[in-house]
């Protein structure tokens, strides 16, 4: 998969099928799209591609929202690597980009940059300056700028469209197996291990521990995990939130991994949630706590 930091393609990747859109989660119903896209091109013999933008729009409009991603870009980057596209393009959402018409859009990067002959979105997508664009503007310029717009049909699960918000929202009610299910794998957290007062060490239950970054924040509490990083990919327990029993201060999240008790100070890692154990509560004293942390990785390695 090449990766493009502006849509100035090469040769071999224009005149193909690009789907456009923000990807945040990369769930079952993105995956839809893209699967949908590249089986047109396998049929019509040209390349495929998916076209992102970095940072997510709604984060670039609104500088006070934080904790909104799913996945980071370098995440987005590994998941779209599985789906064996041919190119990725990542357009860098700026000052600049953000008062571009619709049909400047359409006429500067999809017809001159990449000549794009099938254009995948879904039903709700917008784009141009103040949203202004969405596919009924695509069908308007579609013959004007030589490219078919072909509209997805939303992926339902039950009655509900799967879409970002509502991954967002089950996150952060701790409902993460259900989470799993439609990503079609674990939502994970990835991040360079950095030093913290080594409370755990000292309790007999060192930690690794994450800032959670432009993450969406799940329920605070305690999770099952599994950790992956270079070296190995082991069980675990995680805690996200403040502390509240040290009068912590900043969110965090902290991971006790099964069977390795060395530093990993500035090593990144990835945390995979696999199920909600229990909210995050203050006790009394370290006694009381440790006596939980015994139960609680009990209950996780079951």
């Amino acid at each position: 998969m090449k990766v493009y930091n502006n849509p100035n393609l090469n040769k071999k990747h224009c005149n193909g099928v690009i789907a456009i859109g923000n990807f945040d989660g990369l769930h079952l119903g993105h995956q839809k799209v893209i699967k949908e896209a590249k089986q047109k091109a396998k049929k019509n013999k040209i390349p495929f591609g998916v076209m992102t933008f970095e940072p997510l729009p709604v984060m670039f409009f609104n500088k006070k929202i934080k904790n909104h991603r799913i996945n980071s870009l370098e995440q987005k980057k590994t998941q779209l690597k599985k789906l064996k596209l041919d190119f990725l393009i990542i357009i860098k959402f700026n000052k600049n980009f953000s008062t571009q018409s619709a049909e400047e859009f359409i006429k500067k990067i999809i017809f001159k940059k990449t000549k794009c002959k099938y254009l995948y979105v879904s039903k709700n997508f917008k784009f141009g300056f103040q949203r202004k664009g969405d596919i009924k503007t695509l069908k308007k310029f579609q013959v004007k700028y030589n490219f078919k717009n072909i509209v997805t049909k939303p992926f339902k699960k039950g009655n509900k469209i799967i879409s970002s918000t509502l991954l967002r929202n089950k996150i952060k009610l701790g409902k993460i197996d259900e989470v799993n299910k439609l990503l079609n794998r674990d939502w994970s957290i990835n991040g360079k291990v950095m030093k913290g007062k080594r409370r755990g060490r000292k309790i007999g239950f060192p930690t690794c521990n994450l800032k959670m970054g432009d993450y969406v924040v799940p329920k605070l509490g305690v999770y099952a995990v599994k950790v992956k990083s270079k070296n190995f990919f082991k069980n675990g327990i995680a805690n996200i939130g403040y502390r509240p029993t040290f009068n912590g201060q900043s969110l965090l999240l902290e991971t006790n991994i099964f069977g390795i008790n060395k530093n990993l100070y500035n090593k990144v890692i990835s945390v995979n949630f696999k199920k909600f154990i229990r909210s995050e509560k203050k006790f009394r004293n370290l006694k009381h706590l440790k006596k939980q942390i015994k139960l609680d990785i009990k209950k996780a390695k079951k």
